[in-house]
Parts: C-alpha cells; structure tokens; sequence
C-alpha cells in the first residue's frame, strides 16, 4: 500500500512539473502578445530557405543579393532579444512614451501620436477587410525606428525601395513579392487584408507572387527595388532593416 502510494505521488510530481513547463514555455514562445484571433491561412512558400551555415558570403552576392529573396535561418540567437520584447518588458520600458502610428496605405502614410500603452490596450487590435489604409492604429514603430508592434489582418500594401532585411521576433508575418518589372495591381489605398481577400484569389498563374511566411527565428532578404506586401497572421513584433 505505501509503495503503491509513493509511485501515485511521483506520478502527480512528474504531472505538475510537465503541466509547469508546458505553461511556462508558452509563455515564452508568445511573449503575452497573443489573442483569441490569428489568421489562419498561411499560403504557399516558394521562396528558397537557407540555413546559415550552408550558405557562404560569396554564395548569398552570386544568387540572391541582386536576384530574388531568400529565408535565412539560423543567423543569431536572439532569445534575450525576444525576452526585452515581451508585451510586459515593452510596456514597463516604453509604456509611458510616445509612440507614432502610421497608416498603411501606399502613397500617404498618415500619423498620428500616441501612448505606446494606449497602443497596445486599445489600438492594437484585428483589422477588417473592409478597412481602408487611411485608418490609424494599425502600425507603430519603436526601439529607435527599428522593431514594430502590429495587430493581426495589418500589414503594409505593396511598395518598394532598396534591399532589405525582416526578422519576426513574435507572431508570424506573410509576405508578397514582386520583381522590379512585375509590378502588381492593387488599389493603393486599400490594405494588403482587402488585396488577399477579394485580388489575391483571382489572380491567373503569370500574376502569382513570389511569397512566403516567416516565423520567429527566420530572417527574409529581398533585393533592390523588389515590390512587396506583408500581413500579419498575429500580433507580431518584428525587426526591419533596409540598405538603401
């Protein structure tokens, strides 16, 4: 009878210590930035992913720098990065400051300022289909213009400029590209949500993008002049860096 009582015991220890884990691993993996809602369609992937240990310098200038994007994983650990930008480490660090949002519409980017705390209690919130890009609220850049906090059904319409990095840190973002001489057709003050909803499915075999979504851990690069659109899946936290 003891014995049976004393394997019952380590049975309920080794229950509570995985329940334990299993909470506390999810936590991390969200940062307390997830919601009820999250979009579920991720599309296809046709760009190329690449571990960083098996692609040289001289590989990435010859196929992809000039060519056409690529996914790259494995660059950094950047597991502190992420603990900084939990919702709760952002919020005790930047709640207080002035955050500027900006619309997401592709030849009059509106701004308004704001809280970051307001932000993220109020404004941070799912984008409809039928929501035009003139809206505010729906982008926010932080961290020295570097990192960006954005809701699910966000996302930035087709544009382009020079080569560019993007990193998820939480969430997952799905992009949409073009090259240089494909320019796509979009409707320039509707938002990418709108262009995937009603555009997208329509669209002829010749007209298909280039496309892809990333998750934390992944790292997109696209080149020089490339079009592109992004939709956030999640509530997703990421990292833009542009050379040119």
């Amino acid at each position: 009878m003891l014995h049976s009582l004393r394997v019952l015991l380590v049975l309920l220890l080794i229950q509570l210590q995985s329940s334990f884990e299993s909470t506390k691993g999810s936590s991390v993996d969200d940062g307390e930035w997830a919601v009820d809602f999250s979009m579920g369609d991720e599309g296809e992937c046709n760009i190329e992913i690449r571990d960083v240990n098996s692609i040289t310098y001289t590989e990435f200038i010859k196929e992809y720098a000039y060519t056409k994007p690529v996914i790259l994983r494995g660059l950094t650990d950047n597991s502190n990065f992420r603990f900084l930008c939990s919702k709760s480490n952002l919020l005790k660090e930047y709640g207080e400051k002035t955050v500027r949002l900006s619309t997401a519409n592709t030849h009059s980017y509106n701004k308004v300022d704001v809280q970051f705390e307001e932000f993220v209690k109020f404004l941070l919130t799912p984008q409809s289909e039928d929501a035009l890009g003139s809206g505010f609220g729906v982008y926010t850049h932080f961290i020295k213009n570097t990192t960006s906090a954005t809701g699910p059904g966000t996302g930035v319409p087709f544009h382009w400029h020079g080569p560019g990095f993007s990193e998820v840190i939480y969430g997952r973002k799905r992009w949409f590209l073009y090259p240089p001489d494909q320019a796509p057709e979009f409707q320039p003050n509707h938002t990418t949500l709108s262009w995937v909803s009603f555009s997208y499915p329509n669209l002829e075999l010749h007209q298909m993008p280039v496309e892809c979504t990333i998750r934390p851990g992944e790292v997109l690069y696209f080149p020089d002049r490339w079009w592109h659109a992004t939709l956030n899946l999640d509530t997703s936290v990421f990292i833009s860096t542009f050379l040119g």
